[in-house]
């Protein structure tokens, strides 16, 4: 019988990341109907009888899960390199809090989007999102081809009345499911130290009733642990979990200073933990326990933060920081060997976030979010281990190609559902306005 597909795929070489599959396929097939991939392995062993809408060869390129950014502040992309070497709450108050009061709904669309370009070229397909003026965020996602979660951050701090809380959830539900599902939804309370206890078990039970996550920031610095203590006698993490928030999905950012007794309740209630190792560097958070938390059960995926505190989206260097640090933190080079910070970076990362299961693999069945690597690079050169390669040696110029949903929203470089030029254009003036008006 006749297989009929959209897509035929082959290229020199595919890392699956799925259950069961070997690490790497070379000379590798990839079969597309719809927005699923269909069939995927060595060339060799494809079906006979198929037709394909589109054939694509890239022989040079290496095939791997779209990259899944948990954790960003994509608009903050236009506060990139403003406020840079402070410590994180002199850099909030003084920085980034004044500037964020000039913001517009429209800055958050251009910036959303110069933020989706700046990641589909690394290789990200998927992020999540939590800042203000979703709508434009939202839009931004719809209009570029991404795949993304967003949240409306809230705190008590700014809305001492709780009336953001019900904005929130009615952002959460209206958009939920929409740009052909590639649009997913959750609750995002900014942190514990930002937030009122009863300002969080208010958003809490919202999420409970309405069957959404949360993604909030946890345990960061020091400093907030300290707040913590002082204040409630209890961690960070026990706090939030007295407060019922580790009873809904939750992705938490961060996660620095968790004691192993916080790891402990984190894992039992299935708390996914972003892991942000540029920023943590940049701001001298310090060193999370990554290698500890996977022993302990917890899923960690990767995430870039903002590009405030980063200053990139480039999930390829994050890898690369996270396994790097996993080493020199434990002296001990064998801790988060590539393949598993690989897995962190796209099949972890995926089971962060809502509707998870659908992404962060190259099986049959599986969303076809697919990134092509570039190998003619001579950093790429030679080739003694293709995982290696990508996390130790790739960069996000090595980005050739990148499908979402099926279809390919950038190809040799050039993305297909955007106008680069004057998106930069945008950004650039309404940069300039915001750190203009800035009471620094």
């Amino acid at each position: 019988m006749l297989m009929k597909v959209d897509y035929s795929i082959r290229c020199r070489a595919m890392v699956p990341m799925a259950e069961g599959a070997p690490d790497v396929v070379r000379d590798a097939l990839i079969l597309i109907r719809g927005n699923k991939v269909e069939w995927a392995g060595a060339a060799k062993d494809a079906p006979v009888d198929v037709s394909a809408a589109n054939v694509v060869n890239m022989p040079h390129a290496y095939a791997i899960p779209g990259f899944v950014n948990t954790h960003t502040h994509a608009a903050m992309v236009l506060m990139r390199g403003f406020g840079d070497d402070l410590a994180l709450q002199e850099w909030l108050t003084t920085k980034i809090f004044p500037t964020e009061e000039g913001l517009t709904g429209d800055d958050v669309y251009w910036g959303t989007l110069l933020a989706s370009i700046e990641m589909i070229k690394s290789g990200c397909t998927s992020f999540a999102d939590m800042y203000f003026f979703m709508e434009g965020a939202a839009q931004a996602v719809a209009d570029s081809g991404i795949r993304a979660t967003l949240a409306r951050s809230v705190s008590s701090i700014s809305d001492p009345n709780a009336e953001k809380l019900k904005e929130s959830l009615e952002f959460c539900l209206r958009w939920n499911g929409v740009a052909d599902g590639r649009i997913t939804t959750m609750m995002s309370p900014h942190s514990l130290y930002t937030c009122s206890p009863y300002y969080v078990r208010r958003l809490v039970n919202l999420a409970k009733e309405n069957g959404l996550g949360i993604h909030t920031h946890l345990a960061e610095t020091k400093r907030e642990e300290q707040y913590a203590m002082e204040n409630f006698g209890m961690s960070t993490a026990r706090k939030m979990d007295e407060l019922g928030l580790f009873d809904v999905k939750a992705l938490v950012a961060h996660c620095v200073w968790l004691s192993d007794e916080d790891m402990g309740i984190m894992a039992e209630k299935g708390v996914c933990v972003a892991h942000n190792p540029g920023s943590n560097m940049k701001i001298a958070s310090g060193i999370a326990r990554v290698t500890d938390m996977r022993k302990k059960g917890l899923t960690v995926g990767i995430g870039t933060d903002g590009a405030a505190s980063n200053n990139n989206l480039d999930m390829l260097e994050e890898m690369r920081l996270a396994t790097l640090l996993a080493k020199v933190s434990t002296l001990d080079p064998t801790a988060l060997p590539a393949r598993e910070t690989l897995k962190m970076a796209t099949l972890d990362g995926a089971k962060c976030l809502p509707g998870g299961d659908t992404i962060g693999a190259i099986a049959h069945g599986m969303k076809a979010d697919i990134a092509f690597i570039d190998t003619r690079a001579e950093h790429m050169c030679p080739e003694h281990d293709v995982i290696s390669n990508i996390v130790y040696a790739a960069s996000a110029a090595d980005v050739d190609t990148v499908f979402v949903d099926g279809k390919p929203v950038m190809q040799g470089r050039r993305m297909l559902y955007v106008d680069e030029q004057e998106v930069k254009r945008q950004c650039a003036e309404r940069a300039a306005r915001l750190v203009g008006r800035s009471k620094v």
